[in-house]
């Protein structure tokens, strides 16, 4: 199934120029100009076309069947598989938890001047002595009295 002379044909493509390549292009393509005039890509393309000559390409069944693949799967033409954009209404519903933050329940341990300090991570916020801090860096800052990064201040 291998042809060798096809073979030699196509390595014998890395050794010319752009402009040669483009020439090339243009014959197998019946004068449609390539996409990019990088080197690699036209190598790559005209080698692809030389084999689909020789070789044959995709029936039409299998051209069908990878038309619909693509509207079904692909995530460019078929909306419903994008991923939720930051400005969704979907996005808006579930914002994603920083991966930083450890999860719910999880209890904090910190010396700060010879005292432990013991935060409870929540699902919103962090609980520290009894009450509800939206970050780490407000109770850092209420500790301190001085404005903290709260993940530099509890080392996460």
């Amino acid at each position: 199934m291998s042809d060798p002379g096809l073979l030699k044909e196509i390595m014998a493509l890395q050794g010319l120029s752009r402009e040669q390549l483009i020439e090339r292009y243009a014959k197998l393509f019946q004068g449609e100009k390539p996409a990019t005039t990088h080197k690699t890509f036209l190598w790559r393309r005209i080698a692809h076309r030389m084999q689909e000559l020789v070789y044959g390409g995709l029936s039409d069944q299998a051209q069908d069947r990878l038309k619909a693949m693509i509207q079904e799967y692909d995530p460019v033409n078929n909306k419903t598989l994008r991923p939720p954009s930051k400005f969704s209404k979907q996005s808006r519903r579930r914002p994603m938890r920083d991966r930083r933050v450890p999860i719910p329940g999880t209890v904090i341990v910190k010396n700060y001047k010879g005292t432990d300090l013991q935060v409870t991570v929540l699902e919103q916020g962090f609980e520290y002595h009894g009450r509800v801090y939206p970050t780490l860096s407000a109770i850092a800052t209420d500790i301190t009295g001085d404005h903290w990064n709260g993940f530099t201040f509890f080392r996460l």
